[in-house]
């Protein structure tokens, strides 16, 4: 599967970053928690260079909160200011302004030893599309600035928001890289909801879904859909399997395998069979 989405927006959305870098104390990048690898856009590191990162483990309530946690003392490690939460819940604001405080102390200090007056921290928010982000700065702004929605690529427009009383937020478009050398990130993209529906092939994410639910957790797959399989059964056997169970049948009793693919990918992408994490913090690369 080779994805090639890349809107004409976005390549002005990566030129309108490199410019608003030299406005800005911090960065603070949304990475969506049940992808922290495939969700992180690889450009963003050449183009943000040694400014300071808050890095955004969004949607937590969706994720494994243990591996939220792994991934959250690797990023540690790596030099970036992390954090994990819901992008809805109501204290976002304070939850991100304690991180980027933190990120952003040395700078401030040096300002302070140089007789500069103290001002508001200038923060820009990135990100690929669909990650929460417009939902964060929404609630942290406490109006709706940003337009949300469950469709990739609805932030177009770059602009600042008065965000509490110690952050100006510079908001930018998503970016997404024009092309996935790795399969799996497509697939986990596609299945967290990234990249729109009608440019891939479902089959294949409804594929990798339950490949990864049966590896990783059989109990969960089998409750919900409350069908009898183990870990060597093959995957058309578990199609078949979900279609009997939810009677998903079309004329003369074969088995729908349409409407299984969009029930496996709805379902998984809406956390309904469980929590799931699909970048496990030790495998990443």
């Amino acid at each position: 599967m080779s994805i090639n989405w890349f809107p004409g927006h976005m390549a002005k959305a990566r030129r309108q970053i490199e410019e608003s870098l030299k406005k800005v104390d911090v960065v603070i990048e949304i990475l969506d928690a049940r992808i922290p690898y495939a969700s992180k856009n690889p450009m963003l590191d050449h183009v943000i260079g040694d400014k300071p990162r808050v890095v955004v483990l969004n949607k937590k309530d969706m994720a494994n909160n243990k591996e939220t946690d792994r991934w959250i003392n690797r990023l540690k490690a790596e030099g970036v200011y992390p954090i994990a939460l819901n992008g809805k819940e109501p204290n976002v604001l304070k939850k991100i302004e304690n991180t980027v405080v933190e990120a952003t102390k040395e700078i401030f200090e040096r300002m302070e030893r140089k007789g500069i007056n103290p001002r508001a921290i200038r923060a820009m928010i990135v990100g690929i599309p669909n990650v929460g982000k417009s939902t964060i700065i929404n609630n942290i702004a406490k109006r709706k600035v940003a337009k949300t929605g469950n469709t990739p690529g609805v932030t177009k427009a770059q602009q600042w928001i008065k965000a509490g009383t110690k952050m100006e937020l510079l908001d930018t478009p998503g970016v997404l890289w024009p092309k996935f050398e790795d399969e799996s990130i497509g697939q986990k993209l596609s299945l967290t909801g990234a990249i729109k529906d009608n440019v891939v092939n479902l089959d294949d994410i409804a594929i990798f879904a339950l490949k990864f639910m049966q590896e990783h957790h059989l109990d969960a797959l089998k409750q919900f859909y409350n069908i009898n399989i183990d870990e060597n059964t093959e995957i058309v056997e578990i199609f078949d399997a979900i279609g009997q169970s939810r009677g998903f049948k079309m004329s003369g009793n074969e088995i729908d395998y349409e409407r299984v693919t969009e029930r496996v990918i709805y379902d998984t992408r809406d956390a309904k069979i469980g929590r799931f994490t699909f970048d496990l913090a030790e495998g990443a690369e």
